[in-house]
């Protein structure tokens, strides 16, 4: 296998490559990523078993065809520290050396044969659902912030995806929720669409929104039994889906809740962050002392000290105080687009329901913390 290739477009690759590699490996074989030169293009692939990654990058000068495998963290090392734009050239010597050259450096890379990597075939027989990629980005941006990370209920460790109907129209729904607070956003698609309701796993899900930074408009969504596949472009991404019962979600929204708070959300966020510094590891709550056209926050550390702040609101009811997680809080109003945040509130110990004025299909819902 002779080729040679822009340093840029391979980094570019092994970069989201990387984030799929676990950085110990029982089996050494699953420590590297898979080259295959053919034609004019080089064909990458990378897996951990739950997630396979196909990439192909095209106009490469390839001048023998082969394939080989090799360490992914240390062919990533390499290309970061050589110059931008140079041409690198890959050669593969025997079964186990690969040579790079590029600029004045060379280097001579242990290889495992191509053949004992794992070798992956799926069926994906359900009509394709097309995606567009900043609304696709934004609905998972948006959800996984409450995904759990308790391993003791495996079936919270992701985003449970589902189609609905409002208004006649369609929409593939995205939830999540770590049993305090619940995230729910949902994008329009195309009517008549089959899509069987899955759980995507969390490691799936924030490669998949690395990968989504880089995509182009479109993005190819297709299912089986067991799997799920994007094509973004040149790459794929497979993944297994969470074998699980995802909890009916819809019993937790708040629908009652009459007592409206509004403010701006670039103040609240900042208020948040700076009377939460007294508290080291955030464990104490954010206090909320709700008035008409005020917020007093306020974090009190049996440690630390106690910070205090007063913010202007909008609020149509009775005074009301309440106490959240702090850097729920924070997580969540981070993903509010409209200049002010919406809180739904009844008491203090009742579910709070967090909307966008600017995105009517997200919404967010939080429990409070005992004062």
């Amino acid at each position: 296998m002779e080729f040679s290739i822009k340093r840029d477009a391979l980094l570019k690759s092994l970069n989201l490559a990387q984030g799929i590699i676990e950085k110990k490996n029982t089996l050494p074989i699953l420590s590297n990523v898979l080259l295959k030169a053919q034609e004019d293009k080089l064909f990458i692939i990378a897996t951990d078993l739950d997630i396979v990654f196909y990439d192909t990058i095209d106009n490469v000068k390839v001048s023998k065809k082969g394939e080989t495998t090799t360490s992914a963290t240390v062919l990533y090392d390499i290309l970061r520290k050589i110059s931008s734009n140079s041409e690198v050239y890959f050669s593969l010597k025997s079964n186990n050396q690969l040579s790079l050259r590029a600029d004045n450096s060379d280097f001579n890379l242990k290889c495992l044969p191509a053949d004992n990597f794992p070798n992956f075939a799926e069926e994906f027989n359900n009509s394709e659902i097309i995606l567009n990629k900043s609304q696709f980005l934004s609905l998972i941006n948006k959800t996984k912030i409450s995904i759990s990370n308790d391993d003791t209920r495996h079936y919270l460790n992701g985003i449970f995806m589902h189609l609905t109907d409002s208004q006649n129209k369609s929409y593939l729904t995205a939830v999540a929720t770590d049993s305090h607070r619940l995230s729910s956003s949902s994008i329009e698609i195309e009517k008549g669409k089959q899509f069987a309701s899955l759980i995507l796993p969390k490691k799936t899900v924030y490669q998949l929104s690395n990968l989504l930074q880089e995509a182009e408009d479109k993005i190819f969504m297709l299912t089986s039994d067991t799997k799920i596949q994007f094509k973004i472009g040149n790459t794929s991404l497979v993944s297994k889906i969470i074998d699980g019962k995802f909890p009916d979600y819809r019993k937790v929204v708040p629908t009652n809740n009459d007592k409206t708070l509004t403010v701006s959300s670039k103040d609240f966020i900042e208020s948040v962050e700076r009377v939460a510094t007294v508290s080291v590891d955030r464990k104490e709550g954010v206090k909320l002392e709700i008035n008409k056209d005020k917020i007093k926050l306020s974090v009190n550390s049996t440690t630390s000290g106690e910070g205090n702040e007063i913010i202007k609101a909008n609020y149509n009811s009775e005074e009301l105080t309440i106490s959240f997680n702090s850097r729920y809080l924070i997580d969540i109003v981070s993903e509010i687009q409209d200049t002010n945040v919406k809180m739904n509130l009844k008491d203090p110990v009742s579910p709070v329901l967090i909307e966008d004025n600017s995105d009517r299909n997200s919404y967010y819902v939080i429990m409070p913390m005992k004062i």
